[in-house]
């Protein structure tokens, strides 16, 4: 067995700027630069790592989720700040891009996909 003191996620990004700005100032969370990158911290004592590369490729898959308790009002304020919801032909969505679950599904109650500024995808989810 290991014996893992500390676990975090990672990501790259062309422009460190703006996701510290866009994490930071848009999803209002702590963002602490470090000699390699950024280092972004989460609830509950998670954190990922962000560090710069010029040949960045977003990823195809959701790289993080956030999970809130009213979906509808988060959506909200991330539109009101300039913030695009994502839509998948595969998950029917509401007019603000919220895909909810009837319950005839496996999975959450409701759930809105966005993109960071390098391409990222984000989840907001309610359970």
């Amino acid at each position: 067995m290991l014996n893992i003191v500390r676990g975090f996620g990672g990501f790259s990004a062309p422009d460190i700027g703006a996701i510290q700005n866009f994490y930071a100032e848009v999803l209002g969370l702590t963002v602490a630069q470090r000699p390699e990158g950024l280092e972004i911290s989460l609830p509950n004592n998670g954190s990922v790592f962000v560090y710069p590369s010029p040949t960045n490729a977003p990823a195809t898959f959701t790289i993080l989720n956030f999970v809130v308790k009213d979906i509808d009002a988060e959506v909200d304020e991330l539109v009101g700040k300039g913030v695009s919801m994502e839509r998948y032909p595969d998950f029917p969505a509401d007019q603000k891009g919220i895909v909810r679950n009837d319950g005839t599904h496996p999975g959450p109650g409701a759930i809105a996909w966005f993109k960071d500024p390098a391409g990222n995808i984000l989840s907001l989810i309610q359970e």
